[in-house]
This record gives C-alpha cells, structure tokens and sequence, in this order.
C-alpha cells in the first residue's frame, strides 16, 4: 500500500478541486500502529540516530517554558522499546532535536544546547536572552545549525561555534517545524498566534531561501494546520498539526493529505525511511507511538 496518491491521482484530485467537488484537504489510507511506548514527560520531538541505532526523544517534564531544570533526553530503540529514560538530563523545556557531526543539538528556551552522544553530556551551550520560545532544530549540510523561536518570527544559526539571530520576518508567521534541504530551509508555520497560541487562519509550509533569506509559501499558500514537526519522504513532507493532532502528506504544490488523526499534542515526528516507520510524539498523552506507512 503506497503512502500517498500517485501522479495520476494527484491530477484528477487537481481536476475535481477546480471544478469544486472536494476540499482542499483530502483523507488517504491510514497509517497502521505497530508499537507504543508508555511512560515520557511531554515528548515534544524524536530524531532516529542510525550510527546509535536509537531514537532520541526530548521531554519538556512540565511547562513548556519554564526554567525548571526537569527536562532531560530519553533514548528509545527504533522498535519502541526504552532503552535509557534519563539518558541526559538538566534541561529546561528541550524541543527540536537535531543530530550533526556525533552531537545533538537541542532547543531549549533561549538556548541551543550541545550533546556530546559518545559520551552522553552536555558538551557546549550558546543562549540569546532575547529568544522566547526556542522550538525546531535542523542541520544545513554546510554544518550551519538553525532553530525558530516561535513566539518571536525569528530564525537562529549557530555558525562556527557563533549564536545570533539569522532572520527576523512577520512572513514567517511563527516559525515552528523546520528542515534543511538543497539550499532552502522548509518551515511549518503555526499561523499567526491572536490569544496565546490560538490562531485566526491557521499555517501552512513555507520556503526560506538559505542565500537571500527570501520567504516563500510552499504552493498557494492555503492554510493547513498549527504545523509542528516536518519530515521529507520523497519529494513530500509529512507534517503534524499540534493542535488537531493530525499527520498530512504536503506536496511540493502545497496540497495537504490527510493521513491519520488522533488527539492533541501530535508534536515533532521522525520518519525511519528505511523501515517505512513514523513515530510520533504524543506531548499530551505521554507517549511514543510507531506507525508503518507502507
């Protein structure tokens, strides 16, 4: 069973939305659980390591931005099994995690932090007392590190061991879900935040040019969702929605389908591309759950 329409598909499905018969957004096959892991403290995102053969998973342990010094890192098998809860501990509210060069970048408030895996410590961290809501992480291939802070429409990089602010831009229309590929950065929009983190219109997938910094809406623009973690598989992306708990297949159009709807805190996912496995952190229910998507 594929994991999304195939071209033909796509085109009548282009056909049928212009004549007006079907919504924007469409619900595909569901994804089939394979496994379930019980027993985190607000997972909020999961990286696979396959030097490690682990999955790193971030715990918040309590409000999402408090300095409370209850947040810590748990690594987990890729078949779901605990293999170390407190694996790093003495983070704050840890976020986006993003693997480079045998370290594990994490966000976590106003700051990035550094983890040396071999040795499972934290090894460097660089803080901006102006960041708010520090949220995903993503390696450039280039070695640049870059992390949204969510509640201020910026961007951070971490350059040859230097923390700044890369890009400030309302277009980005709270920046949370990030990944870096072929000289562009591709952003899950939350949506412009009115009350807390409620939203009129809600976001959808946008571009940020890694050379001009010019910003680009992913297709038409239309909304999708609050988007949270995003993750490439082919020319796709599968992307979660916090807030309605969804999982979408965005083409490279923009079009969204829906592929699997559960609760509330669906937050940043990781797809093993090999074994046609996403796992899914779920913030509010305390779990980490395995779907194969073939």
């Amino acid at each position: 069973r594929g994991t999304g329409p195939t071209t033909m598909q796509r085109f009548i499905y282009n056909i049928i939305l212009i004549l007006g018969i079907l919504p924007a957004t469409v619900q595909a096959a569901e994804p089939v659980r394979i496994w379930e892991l019980a027993g985190l403290s607000n997972p909020e995102s999961v990286v696979y390591d396959p030097a490690g053969e682990a999955l790193y998973v971030s715990n918040v342990n309590g409000a999402a931005d408090a300095k409370d010094g209850n947040g810590f890192i748990s690594r987990v098998s890729p078949t779901g099994e605990m293999l170390e809860l407190n694996w790093v501990t003495g983070l704050d509210a840890p976020k986006g995690l993003a693997l480079h060069n045998g370290r594990l970048y994490v966000a976590d408030i106003d700051s990035l932090v550094e983890i040396d895996i071999a040795g499972a410590v934290i090894s460097n961290t660089w803080t901006d007392s102006n960041a708010q809501f520090l949220n995903d992480v993503t390696a450039a291939a280039d070695g640049r590190v870059f992390v949204s802070d969510m509640v201020t429409n910026r961007i951070h990089v971490l350059d040859n061991g230097s923390f700044s602010v890369w890009l400030e831009d309302a277009a980005l229309e709270n920046p949370n879900g990030l990944h870096a590929e072929n000289g562009q950065l591709i952003v899950g929009a939350w949506g412009v935040m009115t009350d807390g983190f409620a939203t009129e219109v809600p976001g959808h997938l946008k571009t940020v040019n890694l050379e001009d910094k010019s910003i680009n809406s992913l297709g038409s623009g239309s909304p999708v969702g609050n988007l949270d973690g995003v993750e490439p598989v082919g020319g796709d992306f599968y992307v979660t929605d916090w807030m309605a708990g969804k999982l979408y297949r965005i083409d490279r159009a923009g079009n969204a389908t829906l592929l699997l709807e559960l609760e509330q805190g669906m937050a940043d996912h990781e797809y093993m591309e090999n074994d046609s496995v996403i796992v899914l952190p779920m913030m509010n229910n305390n779990t980490l759950l395995g779907y194969r998507v073939r």
